[in-house]
């Protein structure tokens, strides 16, 4: 007879903690997802880069093609202020949008495990045991797991329990990001910045332009949205508390979501566009109608596995976006839990063991790598276009 496979419960049901469940409710596992929200996720709308470990689910086991997910660029370029180009190179890249991915995927999981997605189910502490873990939640009901992935984001609630000296670090900066619809763009603009990457190089900054699927999720072109994300160093303090202050005069430490931000903050930011960026750039940015931003931090932690409680995604390594792969890694985890409980059947000590040692080399790797690459740009000044090590990845440079 073969050992038995453990329950699972996911805490967090974004693309890391789905991933995680599919691949274990594949294997064989019985699996529930806890989501606290009450509907469904909805991210907003911000591009982001599909490498080959984020689509890997459908490409290897969903009837969904993982093409129809995402848009493709076929060149990097790279303008100075004036927007000339500096530096233009072949080279393939796919993007998708967090909404694109996550539909997909959640259909999958509803298919295979109906009703084992579970919205409104803030768990609110875990106890672990040798044999496994009691989950309690919001509500009071109370379940139990042979495992536990909690996958419950930056502001990881199990982390927090698990790690209390570990918390976000902030890298000095800021994303200002947003997108707006390529039918609404001029078609000189459109036509520029529909098949690249585009970047521009600023003094301690820069900004980067490019295509993702439309809110119906669309690859076509024309039906597509562009995005642009463009990182602004921010001093900690007063400063960052002014910039992350919302409409509501509530300080948000992570992010403003669309419509947010307050209409002193907006006219200042498209004054700064309007003088420091490359027209192309400038005029799609400027057609974005409610920019928002995110601050960037880093989370990096010594463990990722407690006894049979175990962090993955932003939970146990949250990196700077550089590299385009934070979905990447938080996919990776999933995987690489599935393959060593395979290569450990029936033990799911060794198996997380094992885990634990590939996962956090892996993150620690790309946390270094995404910190070299925010601090050329934003501290150092040697954020050079053209540089192959700016290429995404989750293994390194095009990898």
């Amino acid at each position: 007879m073969s050992p038995a496979l453990p329950s699972v419960a996911v805490v967090g049901g974004s693309l890391g903690g789905l991933t995680a469940a599919l691949v274990l409710a594949d294997l064989g596992c019985d699996v529930r997802v806890l989501e606290r929200s009450g509907s469904a996720l909805e991210g907003r709308g911000a591009g982001i880069v599909a490498l080959d470990d984020t689509l890997r689910w459908v490409a290897e086991r969903s009837d969904v093609d993982p093409e129809t997910l995402c848009s493709t660029t076929s060149r990097v370029r790279f303008v100075d202020p004036g927007g000339a180009t500096v530096h233009e190179r072949e080279h393939h890249n796919r993007f998708s949008s967090w909404n694109t991915i996550y539909r997909a995927m959640l259909a999958d999981f509803e298919a295979r495990a109906p009703d084992r997605y579970g919205l409104g189910r803030e768990v609110t502490a875990i106890a672990g045991d040798a044999d496994g873990a009691v989950l309690t939640e919001a509500s009071g009901a109370t379940s139990r797991a042979d495992l536990v992935v909690a996958a419950d984001g930056i502001a990881s609630p199990t982390r927090a329990a698990l790690l209390p000296g570990v918390a976000p670090r902030y890298a000095g900066y800021v994303a200002w990001r947003g997108t707006v619809p390529e039918s609404e763009l001029p078609e000189p603009v459109f036509a520029e910045l529909a098949d690249a990457i585009t970047y521009q190089v600023l003094p301690g900054s820069h900004v980067l332009v490019y295509p993702i699927p439309g809110p119906s999720g669309s690859v076509v072109r024309g039906e597509r949205l562009t995005n642009f994300v463009w990182y602004r160093n921010v001093a900690a303090g007063p400063a960052f508390d002014d910039v992350m202050t919302g409409v509501d005069g509530q300080v948000r430490p992570v992010s403003l979501p669309p419509g947010a931000m307050r209409p002193e903050q907006v006219s200042a930011f498209r004054s700064d566009v309007r003088a420091l960026l490359a027209p192309v750039i400038a005029e799609a940015v400027l057609a974005v109608a409610e920019p928002f931003v995110q601050a960037v931090h880093d989370i990096e932690v010594p463990r990722m596995a407690f006894g049979r409680v175990c962090l993955a995604g932003d939970a146990a390594f949250a990196v700077r976006p550089h590299a385009g792969a934070g979905t990447a890694k938080a996919a990776a985890d999933g995987w690489e839990l599935a393959a060593q409980l395979t290569a450990h059947p029936g033990d799911v000590d060794a198996a997380l063991a094992a885990w634990e040692r590939t996962q956090l080399a892996m993150g620690r790797a790309l946390l270094a790598r995404c910190r070299e690459i925010g601090d050329s740009s934003q501290f150092t000044g040697t954020f050079t276009p053209g540089d192959p090590a700016l290429s995404f990845g989750l293994r390194g440079p095009g990898r």
